[in-house]
């Protein structure tokens, strides 16, 4: 017998993003946000308010940077979550992460983050069911550690995943099938 929750963001696995950009000083701002996606095969759509300093700099710079975030560092990401841009100056340093400048957008790059997406902003669209910030991707880089024989190992990132029925944070890094291939074998 199945039983009515009382929830309504019950996707899961949602994927747990660090959002980077620069702040008007130059300083590194770093936000987590769950509520993102692939919109496109080089479009990344995330579901942020105006209200945050994120979405400001996005459209001050023009770029931003999608990392995904890894069981290593799940104290830090979850604190790019709980402190507001808007209320702290330098959430980065408080972590003791640090960050590079992206290759190809005016975006940093968080060095301890295995995978990121460098994202040239196109739009922020609003309406009556939700908002968002609309990124092209130009450019992803993996550190070396997650690329045995020079290829991306993705149980290697160790990516973590929010699960809103219990607000946890799970590992993703068990490979289970194979995409295209196994559903064949029902044909």
């Amino acid at each position: 017998m199945r039983k009515k929750l009382k929830i309504t963001e019950g996707i899961f696995p949602m994927p747990v993003l660090m959002i980077a950009t620069y702040n008007e000083d130059g300083s590194v701002n770093v936000m987590n946000a769950a509520w993102g996606t692939m919109q496109e095969r080089d479009t990344v759509v995330l579901n942020l308010t105006e209200s945050h300093k994120t979405v400001k700099n996005i459209k001050a710079r023009g770029a931003f940077t999608v990392s995904i975030a890894d069981s290593a560092h799940v104290t830090e990401a979850d604190y790019f979550g709980v402190a507001s841009g808007n209320k702290v100056a330098d959430k980065l340093e408080k972590t003791g992460l640090t960050a590079s400048r992206a290759e190809t957008v005016d975006a940093p790059v968080i060095n301890e983050f295995p995978l990121c997406l460098e994202c040239r902003f196109i739009e922020y669209q609003t309406n009556e069911y939700g908002c968002g910030v609309i990124g092209k991707v130009v450019n992803v880089t993996a550190d070396e550690s997650v690329m045995p024989d020079g290829k991306l190992d993705m149980s290697l990132v160790n990516a973590i995943a929010f699960d809103p029925y219990t607000h946890g944070y799970y590992k993703v890094s068990e490979r289970v099938g194979e995409a295209f291939q196994d559903g064949l074998k029902l044909k």
